[in-house]
């Protein structure tokens, strides 16, 4: 039995063209091309995993009989290609746990099911493979919906295995009993109820397949006590079966013409690149078609990394609280090729008002995207790196026939507004520490090969701002459900992913508290992330829309985190984030003045031998800006607090 989710169509890489009747899945599958250059110990690590899942899935591959459906399980997982499962063992899923005793799968005993999924997030955003979690029935399965749903939002690679009640018991409230089918069926691209324990190869290989082929997204198999214990017998590779399937990875041909046609001719053309263009593996081919195009390109927050920051065509970041130039850029533009982009609301503000005047080329492999939230004049349905390919032999037709794009005037007001309304911050009034120069100073000091988990709030607005990114895979972050304690699981899951690379989790003192068990993880694990908690005693995005929507009304968002009740002098930390560290086997550290910054970041540096949570203490009111209100027009955007920016007559 399965259950299909038809509300869009799934998406990802070229290799994946041969839909549903492909033969084997194509399991964890290897790294993409442009995933982040690792140190040369990292890809000594990295070829040793990769070594060992190859021996591993030759050996799981070979047939045997009369086996439980326990041990078909681990079999199969084996045989895709699997390197680890984060999870934690259960009643329903127990039986699964006896052979993992004897394989040679990594299995990470998490502290909670919500720390297994999104460090399998993180591991898969890290190394383009499918990450992998399991849990047991009921309350274990439920706590992975928060992951499933983010996964799906970010278009991540997952596949999610869940103990369920006996076949006999279920429908019948029976104990940690939980349809987490019918849960999950809204977040998740498929999902399983395997009821045979023969179908259990074919489950797992078609779920690897799904998660992992075109647009990416969780799968979750579901598998009873009942058939996990049931005897059966064990082949690979075995045969998918997914009718209907067939994701499109080429672009059609006469699409691609004409969007290099409105490349030729635009005079203010923007390439907004989103997330797809890295799940796709695509960074390469843009960086092409950048530099052919000579047009300027805006990376949302999901696709920072996928151009470089430092390339002088790259504007930036987009969005409610992108810079100036990228969100007037948009605006201003007559085209937009938008590249595995789905016109999310956080980048256009009031749609009805965003780019008014340009013309529209949207390529997306999803075709359920096309058209979602603004009209394409030209719709190419495809995977990003395939569109790129064959938008850059298209161009190049276009360049010979002697149609180029004059964009110097183009680019002189570009430059003029980059000029007038670069990014900032002010440093707090009271004299404390700014968050903004910390996290600057730790993307300077950590640089660009390291690996940045960020959180969800003020912290992941500055770490998107205030930190170059320049490779791919470079930035992990929950951009589409906004899930607070994302950045410590993720951390953990890329760490193991990229073991020679080091990975900072940025955190908020409030996301901090959501998830750091895991840290108990990572210290038994023997995974030395870092994570530099930005701590401004309360809830800091919440009361930032409090200071500017609610007249300063601060309800319920003072953390005692700093110490102290609100306004007064500051006492005693709950909890003390430097304590809290050392109980769960970390190095803790604190910084609260400018003077220590370099000197604590460089220490947490130089351990690796353990995780490391660094305790900045910082002000409390500082904010993000720019910023575009929610639900505004992009045309209204802040650079700082009641600072419009003024664009004068005869601009473009």
């Amino acid at each position: 039995m399965s259950t299909t989710n038809t509300g869009r169509t799934a998406a990802a890489h070229p290799s994946s063209a041969a839909g549903p009747s492909a033969g084997p899945a194509p399991g964890a599958g290897p790294a993409p091309a442009t995933a982040v250059a690792p140190s040369e110990a990292a890809a000594q690590a990295t070829l040793g995993v990769e070594t060992t899942a190859r021996s591993m899935a030759e050996a799981a591959a070979e047939p045997v009989s009369g086996i439980t459906g326990a041990q078909s399980l681990v079999r199969s997982l084996e045989a895709v290609g699997v390197e680890v499962v984060f999870g934690i063992p259960g009643g329903a899923i127990l039986p699964a746990y006896d052979p993992l005793f004897d394989s040679a799968l990594r299995h990470v005993l998490v502290r909670h099911e919500q720390g297994a999924g999104h460090a399998a997030t993180g591991y898969a955003q890290a190394t383009g493979r499918v990450g992998v979690c399991m849990a047991t029935s009921g309350p274990g399965a439920t706590n992975l919906v928060t992951p499933l749903a983010d996964a799906y939002m970010d278009s991540v690679p997952m596949v999610a295995i869940t103990g369920q009640v006996p076949t006999a018991a279920i429908g019948t409230d029976a104990f940690q009993e939980a349809d987490i089918r019918g849960i999950t069926m809204p977040v998740t691209k498929h999902n399983f109820l395997v009821t045979d324990a023969a179908e259990i190869p074919q489950k797992i290989a078609e779920a690897f397949h799904l998660a992992s082929t075109g647009r990416p997204g969780p799968v979750l198999v579901d598998i009873p006590k009942d058939v996990l214990q049931a005897t059966t017998d064990f082949s690979w590779p075995p045969r998918i079966d997914l009718p209907g399937y067939k994701p499109t990875t080429r672009p059609h041909g006469k699409q691609v013409r004409e969007a290099a046609a409105l490349i030729a001719a635009a005079r203010q053309p923007v390439l907004y690149v989103g997330g797809g263009v890295l799940k796709a593996g695509a960074a390469e081919e843009l960086a092409e078609l950048a530099e052919l195009t000579g047009a300027p390109v805006v990376t949302t927050l999901m696709a920072r990394g996928a151009f470089p920051d430092s390339h002088r065509q790259n504007l930036g970041m987009p969005g409610m609280h992108g810079n100036v130039t990228a969100v007037t850029a948009l605006q201003k533009a007559d085209l937009l090729v938008a590249l595995g982009a789905r016109f999310d609301d956080r980048v256009t503000g009031e749609l009805s008002s965003f780019a008014p005047n340009a013309a529209v080329v949207h390529a997306d492999i999803d075709p359920a995207e096309i058209g979602k939230n603004r009209k394409a004049d030209v719709p190419i349905v495809g995977d990003a790196k395939a569109t790129i390919v064959e938008l850059l032999t298209a161009l190049r037709a276009e360049h010979e026939a002697g149609r180029t794009p004059d964009l110097d005037a183009w680019w002189e007001q570009l430059e003029d507004w980059r000029t007038r309304y670069p990014l900032g911050y002010d440093w707090p009034e009271d004299g404390m520490l700014s968050p903004q120069y910390v996290i600057e100073r730790l993307g300077a000091i950590a640089g660009p090969d390291a690996i940045y988990a960020s959180g969800v709030g003020q912290h992941q607005m500055w770490a998107a701002q205030f930190i170059s990114y320049e490779k791919p895979g470079t930035w992990l972050n929950s951009g589409g459900l906004g899930t607070m304690g994302y950045a410590v699981p993720a951390a953990m899951g890329a760490k193991y992913g990229m073991p020679g690379t080091t990975v900072w989790a940025i955190d908020g003192d409030g996301c901090f508290q959501m998830t750091n068990q895991e840290l108990a993880t990572c210290a038994i694990e023997g995974i030395p992330i870092k994570v530099a908690v930005i701590n401004n005693g309360n809830l800091g995005m919440v009361r930032q829309w409090q200071t500017l929507f609610y007249e300063g009304r601060y309800s319920n968002t003072h953390l005692n985190t700093h110490g102290g009740k609100e306004g007064a002098p500051r006492q005693v930390r709950i909890p003390d984030f430097v304590t809290l560290a050392e109980a769960l086997g970390c190095v803790g550290l604190r910084c609260e003045s400018k003077d220590d910054v370099d000197a604590v970041i460089e220490k947490a540096m130089a351990i690796n031998d353990a995780p490391v949570v660094i305790d900045f203490i910082v002000g409390s009111d500082a904010q993000v800006w720019p910023m575009v209100a929610a639900g505004a027009s992009n045309d209204e955007i802040l650079a700082a607090r009641d600072v419009r920016p003024v664009f004068g007559e005869g601009q473009v």
